[in-house]
């Protein structure tokens, strides 16, 4: 209801802002108009402009920190959807304002790219595992497990194969809106898939090495897709998506018992967590040195000199902590 309620708001000053737009403008325009919600899309759309990423406005939305799940567009946000060229977003729960916000869209012509439609049977359903906390809602508990599990997993970019089929879409996309420069998004696109192969390619090769294929969360756990591609296993505190952030003592112990159980040597968090649950974990296992690592989900980067490449790069390091993998 507050997201609705944000959103009528930014679209009544919309009508408001259409003044603005007959006023002179001598910031001369860009030759594309692209606005994506998240920064892996952001980051692909930049790689397959390349040279041209200068003559093109690419606006990320959430470059303000904000998480996916608690973003809110405003009147500005709004503004810049309703007159782009293309309009990229993931397609979630976390997406269910885009709807209103497309309809008062002035470009007739707009590209819109929903990633869930892109992807097809490649998207999964949020799941509950053994041991993962379940949303405070007794009264309801059955009836919203069986929701959730059927709720979409919007972490789609965690997955480099995934990442591969967006970004193949996205330039054949782009060279639709721009056919002179088609060639230079064609030889882009494929330049960064090499580029994906070989990171997948790293990342096969250090869970092969392996010995325990086995992850451990105390935090939430949007990291599915990836676990999947590479036939891991985990537990964690909360699904990817969950609202909750507080653990309750039943799961705090049965994660402390299975690090001892599998003799893990780290707990993972992911990015902006405050740690608390992961410590709380360790206190109750019996050795209680375990050392903490963080995987970045990439739901709140707003560093745009970052990349993709580099934080799945960064990720993939981290994994062979975890999972004990030596040089």
């Amino acid at each position: 209801m507050k997201k609705f309620l944000s959103v009528f708001m930014a679209l009544a000053l919309l009508v408001f802002a259409g003044c603005a737009n007959n006023q002179d403008v001598t910031t001369p325009e860009k030759s594309l108009s692209i606005v994506t919600t998240i920064f892996p899309t952001y980051d692909y759309i930049r790689e397959i402009l390349g040279e041209k990423a200068d003559d093109a406005s690419i606006t990320l939305l959430a470059n303000n920190g904000a998480d996916l799940h608690n973003y809110q567009p405003t009147a500005d946000d709004i503004i810049k959807i309703s007159s782009c060229d293309m309009f990229v977003y993931v397609g979630g729960q976390s997406d269910s304002w885009v709807d209103d916000v497309l309809k008062q869209a002035t470009n007739e012509d707009m590209v819109v790219v929903n990633l869930f439609d892109v992807l097809g049977e490649n998207v999964k359903t949020e799941e509950y595992v053994e041991g993962m906390e379940h949303d405070h809602d007794h009264e309801h508990e059955e009836e919203h497990e069986e929701e959730h599990e059927h709720e979409k997993d919007e972490h789609v970019w965690l997955s480099i194969s995934n990442a591969k089929i967006i970004c193949s879409y996205l330039a054949d996309k782009l060279s639709q809106i721009d056919s002179e420069n088609k060639n230079i998004y064609s030889t882009n696109v494929d330049s960064y898939l090499t580029k994906l192969d070989e990171l997948n390619a790293q990342y096969e090769d250090a869970v092969n090495k392996a010995e325990n294929k086995t992850l451990l969360f105390a935090d939430r756990f949007p990291f599915r897709y990836l676990v999947d591609d590479y036939g891991l296993d985990y537990y964690a505190a909360f699904s990817g998506c969950s609202a909750e952030s507080e653990a309750s003592f039943e799961t705090v112990i049965f994660l402390a018992n299975k690090i001892d159980e599998l003799g893990l040597n780290s707990v993972l968090t992911i990015d902006s967590s405050t740690n608390e649950i992961a410590k709380t974990v360790i206190e109750n296992t019996v050795n209680k040195n375990q050392e903490i690592l963080t995987l970045n989900s990439m739901q709140s980067i707003n560093d745009t000199n970052s990349s993709y490449l580099s934080v799945m790069s960064e990720n993939l390091e981290v994994l062979k902590q975890a999972l004990n993998i030596g040089e």
